[in-house]
């Protein structure tokens, strides 16, 4: 499993695209989605929402578990992948690409995010 070197990821397993006009792409990790198992449902934060580093924002629910999804940045929403809402199995089959969660405006992005390295110390992977 690698994890792309280009993205910052969080304690909770989510990644971070490099921001770009101060917009950043949120997904779940591939370690993550191989421990949920299959997700069957995506409940995703909507355009306008205001999201907080490190809170809750949405859910992931599998054939295994319900999982929490966390913003590992403060900001607003500007899109949701309704793909994913559509086709869940997406976070599963591409995890960093066609799999990404939501786009935030970047308000505050916390100092504690990993490199791609150390996430995969952090995840044993």
């Amino acid at each position: 499993m690698s994890n792309p070197q280009q993205l910052r990821y969080s304690k909770e397993h989510e990644w971070l695209s490099p921001v770009e006009d101060g917009v950043a792409t949120v997904g779940i990790t591939e370690h993550a989605a191989n421990a949920l198992g299959d997700v069957v449902y995506a409940q995703l934060p909507e355009v306008g929402d205001t999201v907080t580093a490190g809170e809750t924002c949405g859910e992931l629910e599998s054939t295994k578990s319900v999982s929490d999804l966390y913003s590992p940045v403060t900001g607003e929403i500007t899109a949701s992948n309704q793909d994913v809402v559509d086709d869940p199995s997406l976070v599963n089959s591409a995890p960093f690409e066609g799999g990404w969660l939501f786009k935030v405006r970047v308000a505050e992005e916390p100092k504690d995010l990993l490199s791609a390295d150390e996430y995969s110390e952090f995840s044993g992977n």
